[in-house]
């Protein structure tokens, strides 16, 4: 599969002339963006140090914390990464209506009894909306990335992702095509979940991905296979990579530091 000589389509939603009407009179029900935030905390060592009761009261102090906004709303999921990286040991995956919220929340964190010891090394921002492309295997796949309820499996594995700019240049039905092979691929995993977000123009990078899995080698085969796909030479940044194991209570995160 190679990129088709022919320009751009004309401007419009792809895979429809433009100036074509796709709603037909009728008004789909619209689902509420989702802010997206990926959080990596590191410890410092001094905290170790503390006394037990002390560590314990700054745990409690931040898990409360936690607690409280997700009898708000948000959702929040907790994952340690102890004796798997060097540069991170939890991460919480947050979903808000409002980016505001993050920040109020992050402020009440740092404040606690273990927030005084973190630092923050990786933060990633990201939101839910529905893919360009059309996943003809499965026409409903687009729907879960428009509203995205994570933590159903075992591990996490997450990394911030950015295309070249020749990905751009290249007509839609070029793209889909390639698209639809990378589609097929994943269809071979069905034990691997993704949750697709997009940052353009609000961070670094263009997507954050976060893959959810029970099988560790799954995933791992799964992106094997995606190196070889045409898409992947237009890949220009996929790293850093987190595997993350999940948490259902934030407690017991916080109990591997």
């Amino acid at each position: 599969m190679r990129p088709q000589s022919g320009g751009r389509p004309p401007m419009g939603r792809p895979g429809k002339p433009a100036g074509e009407s796709t709603d037909h009179g009728q008004q789909k029900k619209k689902m509420p963006t989702q802010f997206v935030n990926f959080v990596f905390f590191k410890v410092d060592p001094a905290w170790r140090r503390l006394s037990r009761e002390e560590q314990e009261t700054g745990k409690q102090e931040f898990a409360s914390v936690v607690e409280e906004y997700r009898e708000q709303g948000m959702m929040v999921n907790s994952y340690s990464m102890v004796g798997i990286r060097s540069d991170a040991d939890f991460m919480l995956w947050r979903i808000s209506k409002k980016v505001e919220v993050f920040q109020e929340m992050m402020t009440k964190l740092l404040h606690t009894g273990l927030g005084k010891y973190l630092e923050i090394t990786y933060s990633y921002l990201s939101f839910t909306k529905r893919s360009m492309y059309v996943d003809k295997m499965d026409p409903e796949h687009q729907n879960p990335r428009v509203y995205i309820i994570p933590g159903m499996k075992k591990y996490l594995f997450v990394y911030p992702f950015i295309k070249t700019r020749d990905w751009y240049q290249l007509s839609y039905p070029t793209r889909q095509g390639m698209m639809d092979e990378h589609i097929q691929v994943g269809s071979k995993y069905p034990s691997v979940k993704l949750n697709t977000t997009y940052s353009f123009g609000i961070d670094d990078h263009e997507f954050v991905v976060a893959f959810e899995t029970d099988e560790i080698t799954d995933f791992s085969l799964l992106v094997q296979e995606l190196r070889e796909s045409e898409a992947s030479r237009y890949t220009l940044r996929d790293v850093p990579m987190f595997t993350c194991i999940h948490h259902s209570q934030v407690m017991d995160a916080l109990n591997t530091l």
